[in-house]
């Protein structure tokens, strides 16, 4: 049995085989509804959430499985004390596979060393959202054709973004890989990601306080919204949530096939009139969401491709 944790419990021979199952997917989603017959999923969101909960149920029940759970830590145990342990012993009860998100760093880890079934992490804290990372990864792979030989901006909330640092931590396993960070100084990358997956690899970066300046060199451009949670004062999210909006004016300094990526959701920092941009890629990111988690879902399943082979 195999959970999703870390971007990196999977090698990358595995996300390459996991992205062609998803292209494959996307090619022909209903050759897939019935594989996941008679099985259930459960989400356990702690935490808020509209995309990647809603794309984890259409996932399951796309591939023809069942979906059940709760959408914050108030309608659950949670609220009476119980621990994420427990509740997991639990779930593995009920359920054949589990998505969990929580506030707190490592928790779905820890729910994973107690489960019976397979866990995949959904987003803990500002730590990691792998999930996340694979849309990101699949995207990008249909847009540019390859995962490797890129530059990749990442722009405004570089120190609580986990799916920035998901991101930063799968793309640098792929060669010839350059990254611009571009933050203020607040919000920069934590200096253990930049000392665990960059440097060793001797992969070359830049940190940056200018959009404009980065804008001309991108094959990528991924945008973050300035996490209002993740702040512990009111005082500094008002200061710096405005630092960064990329808008039409600025799109025009950018390459011709340049793709614009978000996780979303956002707030004001990709104005609406980028959205008719061919280079605005984030709500084709958030349908690739969908066939990237049916594909994980078959392969921690360890269910079987429709021409017969073991995901």
């Amino acid at each position: 049995m195999r959970h999703l944790i870390d971007p990196l419990d999977f090698s990358v021979e595995e996300i390459d085989a996991l992205l062609d199952l998803a292209d494959r997917i996307a090619a022909n989603p209903t050759a897939y509804q019935g594989v996941c017959a008679h099985k259930k999923l459960a989400t356990l969101f702690y935490e808020p959430s509209t995309r990647t909960r809603l794309s984890f149920e259409a996932a399951m029940l796309n591939l023809g499985g069942a979906v059940l759970g709760f959408a914050g830590a108030d309608s659950s145990s949670a609220a009476k004390g119980e621990s994420v342990a427990d509740t997991i012993r639990a779930i593995s009860c009920y359920a054949d596979i589990a998505a969990i998100r929580h506030p707190k760093e490592g928790a779905p880890l820890r729910a994973a060393r107690y489960s019976r079934i397979p866990v995949i992490n959904a987003g803990d804290g500002g730590h990691q959202h792998p999930t996340q990372t694979l849309t990101d990864l699949m995207t990008i792979r249909r847009r540019k054709g390859r995962l490797g030989g890129l530059t990749i901006g990442l722009c405004g909330d570089l120190k609580f973004g986990r799916t920035v640092h998901s991101l930063i931590k799968s793309l640098a396993r792929y060669a010839n890989m350059e990254f611009v960070l571009i933050s203020p100084e607040e919000l920069r990358v934590p200096e253990y990601i930049l000392s665990e997956a960059l440097e060793p690899q001797h992969i070359p970066y830049r940190q940056l306080s200018s959009l404009e300046q980065a804008m001309p060199h991108l094959d990528i451009l991924y945008m973050t919204r300035v996490q209002r949670e993740r702040f512990f004062n009111e005082e500094d999210y008002i200061r710096l949530k405005d630092t960064y909006v990329l808008n039409a004016d600025k799109m025009k300094l950018a390459q011709p096939d340049m793709a614009v990526l978000h996780p979303l959701p956002r707030v004001n920092e990709i104005t609406l009139d980028v959205d008719d941009d061919p280079r605005a890629a984030y709500f084709e990111q958030a349908q690739n969401g969908v066939y990237v988690r049916m594909a994980l879902i078959m392969t921690l399943l360890e269910l079987t491709d429709q021409g017969g082979a073991l995901c």
